[in-house]
């Protein structure tokens, strides 16, 4: 059996080129939330947002979870737009504060906390949100975004509702006790743990390199940032020597792009494939900067993130299509607990939807000839490197 043939044959045993997410049971695994929920409470629940620093990552999941929870009835109107040219959270939850509406769930607009990717301000945020909850008890459910967050909130001595989204594996960064159990009856993380597996194993399909580049904070948070054990773990069962390029991401801006920036030049000069992971470095308004040494290089490139990377010029991803499924994912469970059930017991794991995306700009520019077969299996398929908002 060819490459090709196997990479299609891997994508049908995950369930398809595209599934939708499917939960799974929280606890110990032996008996699923029931279907039958309390009546809705009268209260509004008043939410408050935080994490370590603006993302574009948290961008279209915060959207997408907008999204979810007006499908489901908890507020009127979900369709909040992302900015453009920025990776700021902040005019998305305005947005929300101001236009959400329904009577069910009021995101506060002076419940944003964002340290800007500054320890000091870190430690700031968190003192202010958990002393307001202790002191004025005005907010009663916390959404926290990226690890920083999710760790500052999870370990927190708090019973308000925490929601750890977006971060890569929250389990290896000890917010969640396990794929099942979250650990804290307060405490829902979402949890795809075969992503990155199955993203390297298609890449390694279709190129069969030696080497594969990874820029990472070599940190405890930067190595959960990038799932860093399932990388290895996924390396070592494909025979696939990792070259790391480790350096300061949890910085401001300007700093962790400059700092990726360094990491890319270098792994295309050492590695025959570099790995693009989740990290603030990878700023959708300096992709064409930030892909060059790739190209000049002719050096194949994934990204860990997914398909809205390949949009601006990453050579290919296979993730979540428009982080659709996992905002739907989160507002299932925001609306499960919501309806009564311990967020502890709402299921953690979910099968990401899955689509090959491939850049074919990006291909001419390195000299790679897609097959007809992998642009067969290809969900998505772009022809332009850009910067967002172009």
């Amino acid at each position: 059996m060819n490459r090709f043939c196997r990479l299609f044959l891997f994508m049908l045993m995950c369930g398809g080129l595209l599934f939708a997410a499917v939960p799974a049971s929280a606890g110990d695994g032996t008996q699923a939330v029931q279907e039958k929920t309390p009546a809705h409470p009268a209260k509004k629940w008043r939410v408050a947002y935080i994490e370590g620093g603006g993302y574009t990552d948290y961008q279209r999941i915060l959207a997408a979870t907008a999204k979810g929870l007006a499908e489901l009835g908890v507020i009127a109107d979900g369709d909040v737009p992302i900015p453009e040219k920025t990776d700021d959270t902040r005019p998305i939850w305005d947005w929300l504060a101001e236009h959400a509406g329904g009577d069910r769930l009021v995101f506060l607009k002076d419940g944003y906390y964002s340290a800007n990717w500054d320890a000091a301000q870190r430690a700031a945020n968190r003192k202010a949100l958990l002393d307001r909850i202790r002191e004025k008890g005005d907010v009663d459910m916390i959404f926290a975004f990226g690890t920083w967050a999710g760790l500052d909130m999870a370990t927190a001595d708090i019973s308000v509702p925490v929601f750890s989204m977006s971060v890569t594996d929250a389990v290896q960064a000890g917010i969640a006790k396990s794929l099942k159990d979250s650990g804290r009856d307060n405490l829902h993380a979402q949890i795809d743990p075969e992503r990155y597996k199955r993203q390297i194993a298609v890449f390694h399909d279709i190129f069969g390199f030696k080497k594969m580049g990874i820029p990472y904070e070599d940190t405890p948070e930067g190595r959960s940032d990038v799932s860093l054990a399932a990388i290895e773990s996924a390396a070592d069962e494909l025979g696939i020597e990792l070259v790391r390029c480790t350096t300061a991401l949890n910085v401001p801006p300007d700093q962790s792009f400059a700092n990726l920036k360094q990491c890319v030049s270098q792994l295309a000069k050492t590695s025959d494939a570099v790995y693009l992971t989740t990290n603030s470095g990878m700023q959708w308004n300096r992709m064409r900067e930030l892909l060059q040494p790739l190209i000049e290089a002719g050096v194949p490139s994934f990204s860990q993130s997914g398909i809205e990377e390949t949009k601006l010029g990453v050579l290919m991803s296979l993730s979540q299509s428009s982080f659709s499924s996992e905002g739907r994912f989160g507002a299932e469970a925001i609306a499960k607990v919501m309806d009564g059930i311990r967020p502890r017991d709402v299921g953690q794991v979910f099968d990401s939807a899955i689509g090959l995306a491939i850049n074919l700009e990006m291909a001419r520019l390195i000299y790679w000839d897609p097959p007809f077969e992998i642009l067969l299996a290809a969900d998505a398929i772009y022809q332009d490197i850009k910067n967002a908002g172009e």
